[in-house]
């Protein structure tokens, strides 16, 4: 054993060396002091699988040895991580039927999703577009208008591209003569795209045209003036030679950014940029308002910062016969001349984005010494270091800037999260003075803000958590001066019988065990008597500079409306509620804040009445996965039941997979001693200990993952499920509450799911957090309609 100190943890090998020892926060934590309550779902520790444990593996890291018992599980198409996804899904099958109000909620989540869905108008070219769902189509339908008045036209259904609904359009991009569009499709919730184009004629008829590109992941879309082509990025190669794209774990690095000439075959497009002595760092592409400038984006991890380069075309003189740029001529590998890339900003200190450009005046939003952002201009024809450059909009002293819009003319849109409520203001661009605030519905966010630099009009949707939102439009070709007032293009109404009156959101701001106030919205239906048995649905995120915003959720609605539920909204630091600085207080180092501001939102939520730890759930996906997986760990008395849906489990190998590596700039890196240090004490998988007293148990945890997640690939759930039914289903176990996972199949990280996939997924979910809860359903049956409406779209109007 040498100098190390041994710690035996249910055959789990951990060795710590005095030098770590001696440390104020000790590499492994303590166990819970107290258990978890007695749920309303009881499963025997004898009916979990048997899975086997490799206790030869065990690594050294900075002279900690770890035991990885469960690597096995890491390789997807193995046997027998096979036979551990058969037996796990086959346990999870008998236990879900326990719950008896999944089917309600099925039914009654069903009716509250079966209504039509649309998206923000957005104007391309001549022609009008948006996405709807009629209620329960599989996959949004994309429409297009010659006018806002004339009959809607289905330019592109992906419902028809599979008979499961698992190919799903995830981005758009069009010419900007609207001509032509690039699009891209996943195939069973992979991150994996191929990349397709089609033509649309004067009167809105597509054309799907043979290009298809391959090997696309974390694209960007943008189309050169010329409409003969547009950038994109691919990777050298996917996974093993014959396995379906989606399911490997193979770690994405070399990003490729290409340019592609409609009509040519993939292989001769040119390799434009690349960074070969930095493969982790990615490229994306866009082109200025006036298509004279091409903007690289270069980032490395998931920072908020990145480096900013421009090219100007008109530099480019390397011409095809027909008078175009030849983009081959500047192919990293082949061409003739090097591409005159002017870098702008070199570093990583702060963020840029692209607002607007007249000329070679550039606008950038940024948090350059900004945390909070701000709107700053500059001449790209004579660079300066960024400090220079000229504030337009200066950062407010509080609220944050989250996006500007260019229209024609002097207009400038902005859109702040004030204590995290959406705020929409108008501002002159030459100045950026604040020329007006529009006036918003109460507690709601602000989304899908659609405008065009030619263009004097502009969309947005507002959304709250009770209303599933509207549409308005602004007209600014008024004189200056005039006050714009939006009008209403168009509400969302839900086919069954629902008053947003009859619900009530208050926002409390909690202190954090450091003393920080941590906002919260509560949600729940007016008159509930608040003695502690409510049942509570607490969600969290907390990382990633992601904002947490109100917003409809049918599935939420369900929960208040059918168990007199209580949902609750930490946003906890290490989101981008506050800006960067928000962002930081819960990245790397300071972590462990995340998970103390949702242990202390829990607390006050059975303080202040609504819950005790018995009807008390928390929910979180992907980085929240890791919250309430690693509030499982440290606080299990709070909390009666844990939805962990696609989390990253296993913080000493994140980043070893797919595009794991780009996390670290949140979590830090597991091979620096320092970092590792505090990664350690807060990894769910490696922190899975029996309570010290009380009932000695965990809550009831139900994991969710997808087989095709090559985002967060599902090995961290597998790898977690398997040590808690190991650690706490031992035969003098005390835990009797269910641990299970339920792995669903051509499913990914969540975008683009079927509408089927959603609701089985949220009624299991739902079902057995209730079980846990011991929810009474409440709600009366839904009256039957008449006679079903028709899955026809509404074009949209503004007398909608």
């Amino acid at each position: 054993m040498g100098a190390g100190v041994w710690l035996g943890l249910r055959n789990r090998v951990v060795a710590i060396p005095p030098l770590f020892k001696r440390k104020a926060r000790p590499m492994i934590t303590r166990p819970a002091a107290l258990g978890a309550p007695q749920t309303g779902l009881v499963l025997s520790p004898k009916e979990y699988p048997i899975v086997r444990r490799d206790e030869s593996v065990v690594d050294n890291l900075h002279g900690v040895k770890v035991a990885d018992p469960y690597r096995f599980l890491e390789d997807p198409d193995s046997p027998e991580t096979r036979a551990f996804v058969d037996a796990q899904n086959e346990l999870t099958a008998k236990v879900l039927p326990q719950c008896e109000t999944r089917e309600n909620f099925k039914e009654l989540f069903t009716s509250l999703y079966d209504y039509a869905k649309q998206g923000t108008p957005f104007k391309c070219g001549d022609r009008y577009y948006y996405f709807y769902n009629s209620g329960l189509q599989q996959q949004y339908v994309l429409y297009s208008q010659q006018n806002l008045d004339s009959p809607a036209k289905v330019l592109l259904d992906p419902n028809t591209l599979s008979k499961d609904g698992t190919i799903a359009l995830k981005d758009t991009e069009f010419s900007e003569d609207g001509r032509l569009m690039a699009y891209q499709l996943s195939s069973g919730g992979s991150d994996w795209a191929w990349i397709q184009v089609m033509s649309i004629s004067p009167d809105g008829e597509p054309n799907v045209l043979p290009d298809k590109l391959e090997l696309v992941k974390f694209s960007s879309l943008a189309w050169t003036h010329d409409h003969k082509g547009f950038f994109y990025n691919r990777f050298p190669k996917g996974g093993k030679e014959g396995q379906e794209l989606g399911t490997e774990t193979n770690i994405n690095t070399n990003q490729l950014l290409c340019y592609h000439k409609v009509g040519t075959p993939q292989s001769e497009d040119p390799i434009v940029w690349h960074t070969p002595a930095q493969p982790e760092w990615m490229t994306g592409a866009s082109l200025s308002d006036d298509g004279r400038y091409v903007l690289l984006y270069v980032s490395e991890g998931c920072q908020p910062a990145n480096r900013l380069f421009i090219v100007d075309t008109h530099e480019l003189t390397e011409r095809t016969p027909d008078g175009l740029i030849d983009w081959k001529a500047y192919d990293v590998n082949t061409g003739r001349k090097k591409l005159p890339v002017k870098k702008l900003v070199d570093n990583f200190d702060a963020s840029y984005s692209y607002v607007a450009n007249e000329g070679t005046t550039f606008y950038f939003k940024t948090n350059l010494k900004a945390p909070r952002y701000k709107i700053v201009k500059t001449d790209v024809a004579r660079p300066t270091p960024p400090s220079s450059w000229q504030d337009l909009v200066p950062e407010h002293e509080k609220d944050v800037l989250k996006g500007a819009l260019a229209l024609k003319g002097d207009a400038l849109v902005t859109r702040y999260l004030r204590d995290v409520r959406g705020e929409l203001q108008l501002r002159s661009l030459s100045t950026g003075a604040l020329q007006q605030e529009f006036e918003l519905e109460s507690v709601g966010s602000v989304t899908g803000v659609s405008g065009q630099r030619k263009e004097s009009e502009f969309f947005f949707s507002f959304t709250s958590f009770v209303e599933p939102g509207a549409t308005y439009r602004v007209d600014l070709s008024a004189p200056t001066g005039t006050k714009h007032v939006p009008t209403l293009f168009k509400r969302t109404e839900l086919k069954v019988p629902h008053n947003p009156a009859d619900y009530e959101t208050k926002q409390v701001f909690v202190p954090s065990k450091d003393g920080t106030r941590i906002p919260m919205f509560i949600t729940h239906k007016k008159g509930l008597k608040l003695d502690g048995s409510l049942p509570t649905l607490l969600y969290g995120y907390g990382g990633f500079n992601i904002s947490l915003e109100p917003g409809f959720s049918a599935t939420r609605l369900t929960f208040m409306r059918g168990y007199n539920g209580v949902y609750a909204q930490a946003s906890i630091r290490g989101g981008g509620e506050y800006g960067v600085g928000w962002r930081d207080a819960g990245s790397l180092q300071h972590k462990q804040n995340c998970f103390d501001d949702f242990q202390a939102c829990a607390e006050h939520l059975i303080a202040a009445g609504y819950a005790s730890p018995a009807t008390l759930t928390i929910q979180g996906g992907s980085n929240g996965g890791l919250l309430v997986a690693a509030c499982a760990n440290q606080r299990p008395d709070l909390y009666a039941c844990v939805l962990g849906q696609v989390g990253v489990m296993d913080m000493l190998r994140f980043h070893k997979f797919t595009i794991g590596h780009a996390w670290q700039s949140d979590f830090g890196s597991p091979d620096k001693a320092k970092e590792f240090e505090y990664i350690l004490p807060y990894s769910p998988l490696h922190n899975v200990r029996v309570p010290e007293g009380g009932s000695r148990q965990y809550p009831a945890v139900l994991l969710t993952t997808g087989d095709h997640d090559d985002r967060v690939v599902p090995l961290h759930s597998y790898k977690l499920i398997a040590e808690l039914q190991h650690t706490l289903g031992g035969p003098e176990s005390a835990q009797r509450n269910p641990l299970i996972i339920r792995i669903d199949v051509r499913s990914g990280h969540g975008a683009g799911k079927p509408t089927k996939k959603i609701i089985e997924e949220a009624a299991d979910s739902f079902g057995f957090a209730a079980k846990c809860m011991r929810a009474k359903w409440v709600d009366a049956p839904l009256p039957k309609p008449d006679q079903p409406e028709a899955a026809t779209p509404t074009p949209a109007s503004a007398n909608a």
